[in-house]
């Protein structure tokens, strides 16, 4: 793999926003594709930084810095991905269900969805089941992620479930689920399409989802 490649995924891993901007300036002026400075550089480094993450060897300040590393990344290669026709790897419309304002892990799901490479759409907290619906037939999403962090909240996940099931992205659209007090038992139970314990699984299991 080119040097450069290796050098991105480096500092993005290290939160380095302003140095993995001018390497992926220097990639594209070396003529490295697109697609190669994606996924080899910067989704290659939010990758490793997704696996630390779940054995707990980096923590969430880390995943912030190197999200925003990649952020930075990104504005510099969206033209070039855009003139390349490189498609994101799925739409995914995600937000923290009606009744609760909790926003950290649904914003940390965000940040692990677009390191494996989805086009993220946040529709916020407190959402309405139909505001996740419309959200996905807007965007022509492949995949709903609703977060909740409360007992009492948790329950009106199964409203976004029946809601799903009653539009015409019934079958389309898969939901995956998560939260603190969210288990496999609850998703079975409510038909949800998966169900992931932390922010770095949830971005495996869309992977695995939108195939």
């Amino acid at each position: 793999m080119s040097a450069v490649l290796e050098q991105i995924k480096e500092m993005l891993m290290k939160g380095k926003a302003n140095d993995v901007k001018t390497l992926v300036q220097q990639a594209l002026n070396e003529k490295i594709g697109a697609a190669d400075i994606l996924n080899k550089g910067l989704l290659g480094g939010m990758g490793i930084i997704g696996e630390r993450f779940k054995k707990n060897e980096v923590y969430v300040p880390e995943v912030l810095i190197a999200a925003r590393a990649m952020k930075a990344g990104m504005e510099i290669l969206k033209p070039a991905l855009a003139a390349a026709k490189v498609e994101p790897r799925g739409v995914v419309v995600i937000g923290t269900v009606k009744g609760d304002l909790h926003d950290i892990g649904k914003n940390l799901v965000g940040m692990m969805l677009e390191g494996a490479g989805f086009k993220v759409i946040d529709v916020g907290i407190n959402v309405e089941p139909t505001k996740f619906v419309e959200a996905a037939r807007e965007h022509n999403a492949t995949l709903i992620g609703a977060s909740a962090l409360l007992t009492t909240t948790m329950t009106n996940m199964k409203e976004v479930v029946e809601a799903l099931k009653k539009s015409d992205l019934a079958g389309k659209v898969k939901l995956m689920i998560g939260g603190a007090p969210v288990t496999q038992a609850f998703c079975d139970e409510i038909g949800a399409d998966g169900y992931a314990p932390d922010a770095a699984s949830a971005a495996d299991l869309a992977k695995v989802l939108a195939k």
